[in-house]
């Protein structure tokens, strides 16, 4: 049997609040992120990830006490990422809730760092999270970005992907920064591309609009599919999405009907 696509919303966090933007800039209040990922539990949602998008471009460490609250209230697996950059920081985030970790910048400064957390903690722990842009100079086309997109790391992105595999990372959210926020389509080529070199699960991510949006991102290569801006404004509802993916023929997970009742009261 066919695993179930999942749909995960995003939240991004600065400052205790989720907030969202376009490319990472012009960020608007979209409430707070325990609230929200009650909601998002009730509707259905397979997965939860939590990112504070201010963490590494700032320095700071992830607002470990959102994350405990937030971890206190749904009951689906949640991904935290943000300032991640060793196993202290992985044991501390695992500790406070959280199920899976994503790292992103810290491994762009040292890749090593990849095996010692997944030695330390197994290779499903740990999530790498690819920020990428569209680069011509790049072999595949696609460059990585750190520091929430707003740096180039001058490293072909589909290379780093398949290098982050080979570390032993469990799992890649792929990214389009030039998508982001934009509700103008997930990048497919981006997707196709990194799913030709990696054989763990892809979760899709940057640029939903539609519901329309979602199956072509599954066909291209996505097992999972992650929107923020579309959820957090009320466009869509997850289970929007779980209908249209599964009406292209793709297996998703269903929430019982009272769960999703409940959400609607929410």
């Amino acid at each position: 049997m066919a695993v179930a696509v999942r749909v995960i919303p995003c939240l991004d966090v600065h400052a205790g609040r989720v907030v969202k933007g376009v490319n990472f800039v012009d960020l608007r209040d979209a409430g707070d992120p325990v609230e929200l990922g009650a909601v998002y539990d009730a509707e259905g949602a397979d997965e939860l990830t939590f990112l504070d998008i201010s963490a590494s471009s700032d320095g700071r460490e992830t607002t470990l006490d959102v994350v405990r609250r937030t971890a206190e209230t749904v009951f689906i697996p949640l991904t935290v990422g943000g300032g991640v950059g060793s196993v202290a920081d992985v044991d501390v985030l695992l500790r406070a809730g959280a199920d899976k970790v994503a790292i992103n910048t810290g491994a762009i400064r040292r890749p090593e760092v990849i095996g010692e957390i997944t030695r330390r903690f197994g290779n499903q722990v740990l999530v790498l999270s690819v920020d990428a842009r569209r680069a011509p100079d790049q072999p595949s086309g696609f460059e990585v970005t750190t520091h929430g997109g707003r740096r180039a790391a001058g490293i072909d992105a589909v290379a780093w992907a398949r290098r982050g595999v080979e570390e032993g990372v469990g799992e890649i959210l792929l990214n389009s920064m030039d998508a982001d926020g934009t509700t103008a389509g997930f990048d497919l080529e981006m997707i196709a591309a990194v799913r030709a070199v990696v054989d763990v699960p892809l979760i899709a991510s940057g640029g939903a609009g539609r519901v329309e949006d979602f199956p072509p991102a599954v066909a291209a290569g996505a097992d999972a599919v992650l929107a923020a801006t579309v959820f957090h404004f009320g466009t869509l509802r997850v289970a929007d999405v779980k209908d249209a993916i599964a009406a292209a023929g793709h297996p998703v997970r269903r929430v019982a009907a009272s769960v999703a009742d409940r959400a609607g009261r929410l």
